[in-house]
């Protein structure tokens, strides 16, 4: 299986699933893997006093608005869910939903989902995570605000519990991220200390990111998208418009063509094209028959035939059994 790409529709569709079913359609057009979205009920998941975080602040205009109320806006019900996981099936598009709270993790683990991916808010939430851990099901934990021993608290707690795998995706929380907080080296870093799949979960603005991360061995993608960067709503001015998306998918597909079996060999082009640009022994001078071979008379070009030019110090020292014109093809006789 090649790397799996998730397109994180998150809460882009601002409420309305009308606007989510047309994410799950360009997610489809776009060629991802998943499509993935975010279940949670405001009520169990943040209190009434919380304070919005900055860039959530600065991408919505309804101002003054706390954040459970802008989640509250933002809520689809667990009805709706079933309703985008049926239409997902219908056009051949993995669905997935990230649970943010208790309730919402026991309705999505009926849904029979590929995994239960954790966002970086839950690295720190162990009686959360071992709950998921007791699923007994695959599991994808982003990492973001997190340092080596965080993770490795929530992976031990995660397979303790009973996950069958744990993937760790490297991320950066904030929105967007500056391509100098994206510190890309950690990804290897979580593959190096628990030998575990590993995978890149983006805010970056662009598509290099990501891709670099295929490039080095990234497993899954997931990256933030939205129908429209000036739709009102938290994540839709750090997210990729359904063109770039594609060119994402485009760009990653490629990638893990261009990476190969890692066996150091010339290709079956590369075979014909070597026979008229690498190089064989030729005369460089006349050669009378009996003289020695050296490294005065003979010298190297390209031709289309011959001795190549790595049997060089095989074929200095001998004598040559015919005569040469200069830029003849140096032949040996048979012993």
């Amino acid at each position: 299986m090649g790397v799996y790409i998730i397109a994180e529709a998150g809460v882009n569709h601002n409420g309305d699933i009308n606007l989510a079913f047309k994410l799950c359609d360009e997610a489809k057009k776009a060629g991802v893997d998943a499509v993935k979205f975010q279940t949670w009920k405001t009520e169990n998941l943040v209190t009434k006093s919380a304070p919005l975080a900055t860039y959530q602040e600065n991408n919505i205009t309804s101002k003054g608005d706390s954040q459970f109320e802008m989640l509250k806006k933002l809520e689809l019900s667990y009805n709706e869910f079933i309703e985008l996981q049926k239409y997902c099936n219908k056009i051949g598009v993995r669905f997935l939903s990230t649970p943010d709270e208790d309730e919402s993790l026991e309705f999505l683990s009926g849904l029979n989902l590929d995994f239960i991916k954790i966002g970086s808010g839950e690295v720190t939430n162990i009686p959360y995570l071992r709950k998921i851990g007791e699923k007994k099901q695959p599991v994808v934990l982003s990492t973001g605000m997190s340092n080596l021993a965080d993770v490795e608290r929530a992976y031990n707690t995660l397979i303790t519990a009973g996950a069958v795998s744990v993937t760790l995706l490297h991320c950066t929380s904030n929105y967007p991220c500056p391509m100098d907080e994206v510190n890309l080296k950690a990804m290897q870093t979580l593959k190096d200390a628990f030998k575990c799949e590993v995978g890149y979960s983006d805010h970056t603005m662009g598509i290099e990111v990501p891709i670099a991360a295929v490039a080095m061995g990234a497993t899954m993608i997931e990256k933030h998208f939205t129908l429209d960067k000036d739709m009102e709503g938290p994540d839709h001015k750090a997210s990729l418009d359904p063109q770039e998306l594609a060119d994402m998918v485009t760009a990653i597909r490629n990638i893990e063509v261009a990476l190969g079996d890692g066996i150091k060999k010339p290709n079956k082009s590369e075979v014909e094209i070597s026979k008229v640009v690498l190089k064989s022994i030729v005369s460089s001078k006349d050669i009378i028959a009996g003289e020695t071979f050296t490294e005065d008379n003979l010298t190297v070009k390209r031709t289309s035939h011959g001795i190549p030019a790595t049997y060089w110090d095989m074929v200095v020292g001998k004598k040559a059994y015919k005569n040469y014109m200069p830029d003849e093809i140096i032949s040996i006789e048979a012993e």
